[in-house]
């Protein structure tokens, strides 16, 4: 983390996304042994051909998706989360949206799913910032997670040089700094 000129930085962590990036090629490789030569065997599901190749197929394409946007970001010079008076900037997912002003959040709340636990930022006005998404897939991804968790955004610690716990204690501390 690095405070300067009244804001602080949150770099990116190349080892989360090396792991990330390792991990994704592993499950693309296994996605690809199930297309071309799945292992034979009497279960009543994983002996069911379309399952399997269903799998791979979801597999490789599915983890290829990470892959290349780990390789992206591992490339990229900018910071993962930039936090000041003016909002925050989320560049750690591949649904960042921009700045998010403090005028804007109604509150930060936890998310878990499954294991993972997410910050969601309950926004005053979603529908302006899923207006502002030009690539359809990123827009209906955020549309879904606006139904479901009632916005459309939230950052994760995963890819950041910080832990969730101290990302959150972060974030609230600023959020009511800046807000008031």
């Amino acid at each position: 983390m690095i405070t300067q000129h009244d804001q602080i930085i949150m770099p990116l962590s190349k080892k989360k996304m090396f792991l990330t990036l390792l991990g994704s090629i592993v499950f693309v490789g296994v996605g690809l042994w199930f297309l071309t030569s799945p292992p034979e065997t009497i279960h009543w599901l994983y002996g069911n051909s379309n399952f399997i190749f269903g799998l791979g197929l979801f597999s490789a394409i599915f983890f290829g998706i990470i892959a290349v946007s780990m390789i992206q970001k591992i490339s990229e010079k900018k910071a993962g989360l930039v936090i000041n008076k003016q909002g925050v900037t989320d560049n750690s997912s591949a649904l960042s949206i921009g700045i998010i002003p403090w005028a804007d959040v109604q509150e930060i709340k936890i998310l878990k799913v499954m294991s993972e636990r997410f910050l969601l930022f309950i926004l005053n006005n979603p529908q302006d910032y899923l207006k502002k998404v030009k690539n359809p897939i990123r827009r209906n991804t955020m549309k879904i997670n606006q139904k479901l968790y009632g916005s459309p955004f939230s950052i994760s610690s995963d890819l950041l040089q910080i832990n969730f716990d101290e990302l959150k204690e972060l974030l609230q501390k600023k959020r009511n700094e800046y807000k008031s």
